[in-house]
């Protein structure tokens, strides 16, 4: 009786550490759906130009972290939605439009915090008279979400770097995690 109370406890500990170690594929079905709507709420903002879409997204006290070198660090739900609306408003100057998608690769869940990694992409369509052809760039993300006191998942930090596009297009599906509308790589025609 004692061996076999001794032989199980290794047996529960490597479970226990497997368990540890696996990526978590979410809390419920709901967490998970929540936590992805806010992806299509962004993309939805850039493509009309429209922060006010993604403006409870955000706690209040949120936080974003850009990837360009001479931005601090952005404190604040208001000052995130101004700089987004500054930037729209540049876009919109030069009648110009702008796409984003995003592709979870990692989602880690605690009790009332969620921590995305993934790729983002940004296709950036000039206006009809530039003559310039279709960009696109792309980046990392890390978003930290809080699940609020009515249950809904709000982002409290934003972080993201530049990366190249093929990282994005190269990241693989993952059960019940934000998968985007899958931009299609063009290739690029050879001479």
């Amino acid at each position: 009786m004692n061996f076999f109370k001794l032989s199980f406890i290794p047996v529960l500990l490597g479970l226990l550490i497997v368990a540890s170690v696996s990526p978590c594929y979410g809390n419920t079905q709901v967490d998970n759906d929540k936590l992805n709507q806010n992806y299509q709420f962004i993309a939805q903002g850039f493509e009309k130009l429209n922060m006010d879409i993604v403006n409870n997204i955000y706690v209040d006290d949120a936080v974003y972290i850009s990837e360009t070198q001479d931005k601090g660090i952005v404190f604040g739900r208001e000052k995130i939605i101004y700089l987004y609306q500054k930037f729209f408003n540049k876009i919109r100057h030069k009648q110009a439009k702008i796409e984003i998608d995003f592709r979870v690769v990692m989602r880690q869940f605690s009790d009332n915090q969620s921590t995305d990694v993934g790729y983002y992409l940004v296709k950036f369509h000039p206006g009809d008279d530039s003559g310039e052809p279709v960009s696109e760039f792309a980046g990392k993300f890390v978003t930290v979400s809080t699940r609020t006191s009515k249950g809904e998942w709000k982002i409290s930090v934003d972080s993201n770097t530049r990366s190249k596009p093929e990282f994005y297009y190269s990241a693989k599906p993952m059960p019940n995690w934000y998968y985007g509308r899958q931009f299609i790589q063009h290739s690029t025609p050879q001479p």
